[in-house]
């Protein structure tokens, strides 16, 4: 995927900030904050390891789990004639709503490149 760096099994978007002429990083998923900035690659890779060692340092100090949990439920709202679509769409395949939407996440995950 694009603008994420993986540092032990956690990710982190990256974005350029040209105000500053740094790029920043923040690791996503957390039931908390923690970024980082470096001007180069090799820069934001140590700057993310130290950042994230002082996150799960202090989720581990106050007995907090450090990756958010997901219950794989979320309500989506869109526009009544997207919603007509999708149904007929999903019915014209035999599929439930639910089973469409599934697919097309996950083909859009795995196209995301």
């Amino acid at each position: 995927m694009k603008n994420l760096l993986e540092i032990d099994g956690y990710k982190a978007t990256i974005d350029y900030d040209p105000e500053i002429e740094m790029f920043r990083g923040e690791f996503i998923g957390l039931n908390g904050s923690a970024d980082f900035y470096a001007s180069d690659i090799e820069g934001l890779k140590t700057e993310a390891q130290a950042s994230l060692n002082v996150f799960l340092e202090m989720c581990q100090e106050k007995g907090i789990e450090p990756k958010k949990q997901f219950s794989g439920r979320f309500n989506v709202r869109i526009p009544s004639q997207l919603h007509e679509q999708l149904v007929t769409l999903a019915q014209a395949e035999h599929k439930s709503l639910n089973a469409f939407v599934e697919e097309a996440i996950e083909y859009r995950i795995t196209h995301s490149n």
